[in-house]
């Protein structure tokens, strides 16, 4: 197992689609903010993020069906991005790169008005009152995000955590924020969401989640500008 893994990172160095900053917690902005469209993709495409993606199984799958779009897997953890990273380049995907840093340094890669949509796909819940701030739909990280977003781009959580589904409703609400549609079971009750790929598109822990009968729920809003 060992073994795997330092042969994963040694490839995922080599990959041409994986950006790994040298200095994990950057001071001064990367030389790619505001740029990635032309300066990464050589395009001038809107760029959509995976924040915490994982193994990438909904970047992947978005890419595929929108090659008129950019988006970036971000998450920290290098042996994740491997996955997602080996399948894009064996399959020629051209617009979609991953991002390996922590989602609280966003602000130093992304400049204003550079990303058009955000997903939230299973964040880790960070279940104990102190890290509620560490959430990624919290207030703190709303304000991160609307501080790079296009003017109207949604936001999407989907996750098995009820109590991280029912905070970010509470969030979205107190902060006048738009909430566009939402469930607290999307496969049995999500009938009104007609959000393209949202049912059809299944991360690893989500088909755990599935076949352990637990409901996974999905909200998708606007920021209030």
């Amino acid at each position: 197992m060992a073994k795997n893994k330092l042969k994963r990172f040694r490839e995922i160095n080599s990959f041409p689609n994986v950006i790994q900053p040298q200095d994990k917690y950057p001071v001064s902005d990367y030389f790619l903010k505001g740029n990635w469209s032309a300066g990464h993709f050589g395009n001038s495409f809107p760029i959509i993020l995976e924040l915490g993606c994982g193994k990438g199984e909904y970047a992947l799958e978005l890419a595929r069906t929108s090659p008129e779009k950019n988006f970036i897997g971000i998450d920290i953890k290098g042996e994740r991005l491997w996955k997602g990273a080996k399948t894009a380049l064996e399959e020629g995907l051209t617009n979609l790169a991953f991002l390996r840093i922590q989602a609280e340094r966003i602000n130093h890669f992304f400049g204003p008005d550079e990303v058009s949509g955000i997903w939230l796909t299973f964040p880790d819940p960070q279940p104990r009152k102190p890290r509620r701030k560490k959430r990624l739909t919290s207030p703190a990280f709303l304000d991160r995000y609307q501080r790079i977003l296009v003017k109207g781009s949604p936001i999407h959580l989907k996750t098995d955590n009820k109590d991280l589904f029912e905070y970010t409703l509470e969030v979205v609400r107190e902060n006048n924020h738009k909430l566009l549609t939402y469930t607290d079971d999307l496969y049995n009750k999500g009938t009104n969401i007609n959000e393209p790929l949202v049912k059809e598109i299944q991360t690893y822990y989500e088909k755990i989640y599935l076949s352990q009968n637990l409901p996974i729920h999905y909200l998708k809003f606007l920021l209030n500008t």
